[in-house]
């Protein structure tokens, strides 16, 4: 069987990721998958696999979890420490017809609470450690029945000590009905739970598929994205099926980084924009970890232009380029635009990109006021295709109001140019009066000043644009450079640092500005 072949077929009959293992198997069971930490939940596979024993794996624990109790048509909340396996646990609950509720590592035991009650009555599946960190949660109330991977823990059945389970056949899920349930990152509270199908996945891989058919040779693909997010699906789908080796990082320390690298040199990576900016720091190791290297690419969050630059001028590839991708975990990608190593540095961050061709999203620029949105004045961005998220799920009337016909608004303002470049200037709830994109501003200052590594401009108690500067080392900052580099902006209150391990993220390391910004007013609050 062809890569094509099974790209095509998930093209009719949708993706279900409890049968992709066995349909990538079949296009070439030799594949490498290779993995920086070894599994919990079969930590005797070792860190190097192929794919056809990663699929076998699939349909082990498929038989496990069917032992366990899980049927057809229930959901199965999958909440535990951050692993490839998270992955691999979706894909055998999915391959017995079971839909899996990805919640990232990160939340804290309050939010995951909230999360299973809204499901209302799943199974849960986690594993010690993440179970103890749950011990306030009602969980014998809100639960049908609480599973972990291994080890024992009072009324919970291990996964473990179902070894040797007899094989299931698959089920196929509806195509338009609920195959997999993620999260959005929660910026703003409690996040919303988006229900994906079978259909809705197998279309976001058209533009994918075209990006990694520029790579003419099978090449080590290392991705280090969260093993919970929507996009997930789509980086290990797209690897598997083009016969990629596959490098599935789960440690972001550059150093470790930098060592992965160098031993499997891969030709692709795709990263959180957080983490290429913590890495911007090896592009100045000797022994250049990035050189192998010819397609970067990025989704999830705004990517600073110095950091595509740093990155791309590490390469020694020729022809090298990083590839951006706008969109969100409710439209998938929707717009994207290449970088390359010669203009990266002056490139506009602002500028997201063009709709790709061919089957892919489209996008426009809604009015906020009756006026043509334009620079000065942005609008509501808004998707359309059959890749949307088919719902929220328990909050059909939440979805509804960003749902206009077959537009979805995706809370981001800007304007298109006459040749039809998508420029996102900031999140609706972000924009900060007398500032026209605090994006923009942070994309300069970074440019300016090498000794940052992030800024965020958030909106203070009287509605001043605030900087909060973090440095490389927690080193402090020169006031006199700051002043000089930020001179084009007078508007700016004076910075405030603070350690980079005290800025507040989301599971896919995206600043909470409102956090931020709440901060901010309740020290005031406490001083008046």
């Amino acid at each position: 069987m062809k890569g094509s072949t099974v790209y095509q077929s998930i093209q009719k009959r949708g993706l279900h990721i409890g049968l992709l293992p066995e349909m990538a198997a079949a296009v070439n069971g030799s594949t490498p998958l290779m993995l920086d930490h070894d599994l919990d939940v079969l930590p005797e596979m070792g860190r190097r696999l192929t794919v056809t024993r990663y699929a076998e794996a699939v349909a082990d624990l498929a038989a496990r979890l069917w032992a366990a109790g899980v049927r057809p048509d229930e959901h199965i909340v999958v909440h535990k420490t951050a692993n490839a396996d998270i992955w691999m646990l979706a894909a055998a609950a999915s391959r017995i017809g079971a839909v899996p509720v990805l919640l990232s590592p990160a939340l804290d035991a309050a939010t995951v609470g909230a999360l299973i009650e809204r499901v209302d009555q799943p199974n849960l599946l986690t594993d010690e450690r993440k179970l103890d960190g749950l011990a306030e949660v009602p969980l014998a109330d809100l639960t049908k029945r609480v599973i972990i991977v291994a080890g024992e823990r009072p009324g919970a059945r291990s996964l473990a000590a179902l070894a040797g389970a007899p094989r299931v056949k698959p089920v196929v899920r509806p195509i338009d009905e609920a195959a997999v349930i993620t999260h959005t990152s929660g910026t703003t509270g409690i996040p919303k739970l988006v229900v994906h199908t079978p259909r809705t996945q197998g279309i976001r891989l058209v533009p994918q598929w075209r990006l990694l058919s520029l790579m003419r040779k099978k090449e080590t693909i290392a991705i280090h994205i969260p093993f919970v997010h929507s996009r997930m699906v789509a980086a290990m789908t797209l690897a598997l099926i083009k016969e990629m080796p596959t490098l599935l990082l789960n440690e972001s320390d550059p150093e470790a980084v930098a060592e992965q690298f160098l031993e499997h040199r891969p030709g692709f990576v795709e990263a959180l924009p957080n983490s290429l900016m913590e890495w911007e720091k090896l592009t100045e190791d000797p022994r250049r970890p990035f050189s192998s290297v010819r397609i970067f690419s990025s989704t999830f969050d705004a990517i600073h232009p110095r950091t595509m630059s740093q990155l791309l001028k590490s390469s020694r590839r020729r022809g090298a380029f990083f590839f951006q991708i706008y969109g969100q975990s409710e439209v998938g990608p929707a717009v994207g635009r290449a970088y390359f190593r010669d203009s990266a540095h002056k490139a506009n961050g602002r500028c997201v990109g063009w709709a790709m061709p061919m089957g892919a999203a489209k996008v426009r620029v809604v009015s906020r006021d009756g006026e043509r949105p334009s620079e000065k004045n942005p609008g509501f961005i808004e998707v359309a295709w059959d890749g949307l998220a088919k719902t929220y799920f328990a909050e059909g009337e939440r979805y509804a109001t960003n749902r206009h016909g077959d537009w979805w608004r995706t809370g981001d303002v800007g304007y298109r140019t006459r040749f039809g470049c998508l420029h996102m200037l900031d999140r609706e709830v972000d924009m900060i009066p007398g500032v026209r994109s605090s994006l923009e501003v942070e994309d300069t200052v970074l440019s300016r000043l090498d000794e940052l590594s992030e800024l965020v401009v958030v909106q203070g108690p009287d509605s001043e644009p605030i900087p909060v500067i973090c440095t490389h080392d927690d080193q402090p900052l020169d006031r006199d450079r700051w002043r000089a580099a930020v001179a084009d902006f007078p508007q700016l209150a004076d910075p405030i640092q603070i350690p980079q391990a005290e800025l507040p993220r989301t599971a896919t390391l995206k600043v909470q500005r409102n956090e931020l910004s709440h901060r901010f007013k309740d020290r005031r609050g406490q001083r008046s």
